[in-house]
Parts: C-alpha cells; structure tokens; sequence
C-alpha cells in the first residue's frame, strides 16, 4: 500500500466540496491504488454541517480513505498537505461580478497562504477555485514566499470546459472532439476562450463553424457570462462543473499532457506573451506531471491579442486594489 496523499480542502461543507469529496476518496483523481487522507477545513458556522459530510463519507467506506480530519484550524487542516484546494470564500450571488468579492474574499487568502506555508508538506501544490480565483490566488502566494510561485494555480479549466461544449454544439459533433481550446486570461466576464487556435476533430475550428460573427461575438459573451446565466437559471452558482473542473485540473496537472494538445489554467506568469511577472493569469499550459509550463509561440490575430490585453489589464486592475494584502 502506497503512503496517503494529504488533500486539504477548504470550504469542505459548501456545494463545491460537497461534489468535490466522494470523486476523491474514491481513487477517481489519484489513481485506483493511491490512499489519500482527508483534511476537511470551514469555518466555525460551518462546522455542524462538515460534521454530516464526514459522516456521509464514512458510510460510504471507500477503501482508498485513509483517514478524515474536520477543523476549523487553518493549520490543522494544512498539516502536511500535498494538495491544497481552496475552495471556501464568499460566493458570487445575482448581480455581484467578481470585483465585488475582492474585500470580501482577499483576506481570507491571507492567512490561507501564510497557514500553508507554515504547516502543509514540502512539495504541496495548490489550486484556487474560490473566487475572483486568480487574485485570490495571487494573494495566497505571495502570503507563502516560502514556497515556488510554479505550486500555485488558479482555475480556469471550467471556462474552457464551457467554451468546448459550445463549439460542440455549434458544430454538431461531441464536446471531446474540441482540442487545444485556451482559456486566456482572468476567470471573469472579461476572460478571452481562444477560437482562432482551437482544434474540431484535428482543424482549425473555422472549417467546421465558418460563422465569424458568431464567434467573435456570441460565443465569446456566452462563454464570458455562462456563470451568471446559471445563477439566472437556479439561484445558486456554479457547483457540480466547479467541482468537476478542479478535479479535471488536478488529474491534468498530474499527468503528462500530450505533445498536440493542451490546457488551461492560470499560473504565476514569467513574462511570456508580455503579461507581468508574477501576475496569475491563464494561459494554454503544459504538464510534466510535476509542473504546468506555459505553451509558447500561440499565435494571436489583432483580434485575439485586444482581447487578451483587457483582461490582463483587469488582472493588473484587481492587483491594484489588493496591494495592502500583498507583502513587498
């Protein structure tokens, strides 16, 4: 039997966690043979609630759970965790955009940063999935000096999950046909799904959806604004395709990515595509298994370049206003 992998989640009660757990424990996300040890964190109002998701988990008596751990305690729950999940923050309800979660959400990611830095494992990567993800995630690692800016990761991969669908449809084939779709930029109404080097079933994706129109603009905003439709649609944001799209990230990660294809996630940049160092911004990335690289050379239109420099410029934007949480 292989040592536990430590998986700390935060926001463990919530409707993302709730999704996120069984797929976990299961050996879904770390192999059939992998055991993982569980490290549930909520607040303390959250806590009578994490107390039903433990219980629920041990009816389940997945072979694979190793071990649960419930707290309240940021570094309790981070106690030598390889993964982190920070999936906890204020949700975004009808009418907020994500700016509006900055001072709400940002100094919570403080002191999830500086706990992880004192307490989880020495190779812990990190995925952010609470909103505004990406300065969230800034926030954290640059609260955790200590630790490579390469193990912090924001989520992306539920806007290309999204825009996949909607070539798919557009194009009347499966969404798995879709390749090599990119999400550029912040995860937010301004994020830019990149058409222009898109694959369907091997080509360019103008071959099969000849409609420019279409895709500069529809699919764009649909895309952009599918987050606000759902809460349109139930009151509620974004849960099950949240959940499924940060394990989707997490396996990526943890895999070799094939040479002809690729995927998104936002990661501290290193200068490519003139995007500020340091600045957690989604790119079409690569993995070792170890490690996303940024895929380089993407070629952009006019068009495509425009795009992506207003939602970098929204990126800078949200830097500007947390700068009190960012230590020098």
């Amino acid at each position: 039997m292989k040592t536990p992998i430590v998986v700390s989640i935060t926001g463990a009660a919530g409707q993302i966690g709730y999704s996120l757990l069984p797929r976990i424990a299961s050996g879904l996300v770390f192999g059939s043979d992998q055991p993982v040890s569980l490290r549930l964190i909520e607040i303390e109002p959250g806590m009578k609630a994490l107390a039903g998701v433990v219980m629920e988990l041990n009816d389940c008596a997945f072979p694979l759970l190793e071990s649960i751990e419930a707290t309240s305690d940021l570094d309790t729950g981070f106690d030598g965790a390889n993964w982190a999940l920070l999936v906890g923050s204020v949700p975004r309800k009808a009418g907020m955009e994500r700016k509006d979660l900055l001072g709400i959400n940002g100094k919570i990611f403080v002191g999830q940063g500086q706990a992880i830095e004192r307490s989880a494992a020495d190779d812990v990567r990190v995925l952010v999935v609470g909103n505004p993800c990406n300065t969230n995630c800034l926030i954290a690692m640059k609260n955790a000096p200590g630790i490579p800016a390469e193990r912090w990761h924001a989520m992306t991969r539920l806007d290309e999950n999204r825009a996949k669908s909607a070539l798919a449809e557009k194009a009347g084939c499966h969404n798995r046909d879709v390749t090599r779709l990119a999400i550029w930029g912040n995860h937010s109404s301004t994020l830019y799904p990149d058409f222009e080097n898109a694959l369907i079933n091997g080509e360019p994706v103008s071959k099969s959806i000849p409609d420019t129109a279409w895709l500069e603009g529809d699919f764009i905003k649909n895309v952009q604004q599918r987050g606000a439709a759902i809460i349109a649609a139930r009151g509620l944001s974004s849960a099950a395709s949240a959940a499924h799209a940060a394990l989707d990230t997490v396996m990526t990660l943890n895999s070799v990515t094939p040479a002809d294809d690729w995927h998104s996630v936002a990661v501290a940049s290193d200068g490519s595509y003139g995007v500020e160092e340091g600045l957690v911004c989604s790119f079409p990335t690569r993995s070792n298994s170890h490690k996303a690289s940024i895929v380089q050379g993407v070629p952009m239109s006019e068009f495509g370049k425009s795009k992506f420099q207003l939602t970098v410029n929204e990126l800078l934007e949200e830097k500007s206003m947390v700068s009190d949480l960012l230590p020098k």
